[in-house]
């Protein structure tokens, strides 16, 4: 799964948009410093850094799943499993908007 994220974010690296990083012990992206997103460490998925409303509407609409790493809710991170790569982008992008705005 790894590779299909690094696939996926890499038109949005290349643009300038948002660089590498490291959270939570493993590879990840940030916008202006900030946790954007990463792939899920624990399986497939993406990670992705979301509001509250947000990520709530996401899980509520079956559409992702709470972020629990170690058992501790995240709640402005969201697993979204079912690899989609233009809906992962637009979440990407939707994360970067958020974390810069």
């Amino acid at each position: 799964m790894s590779d299909e994220f690094w696939d996926m974010v890499a038109p949005l690296l290349a643009e300038g948009l948002i660089d590498e990083g490291t959270l939570m012990g493993g590879p990840c992206v940030r916008a202006k410093g900030e946790f954007v997103a990463m792939p899920n460490h624990k399986g497939d998925g993406l990670v992705v850094k979301l509001a509250k409303d947000r990520v709530a509407e996401l899980i509520d609409g079956g559409q992702g799943q709470p972020f629990a790493p170690a058992g501790k809710v995240f709640k402005e991170w969201v697993l979204v499993k079912s690899f989609d790569e233009e809906r992962w982008q637009n979440l990407v992008r939707e994360s970067v908007t958020f974390v810069t705005g």
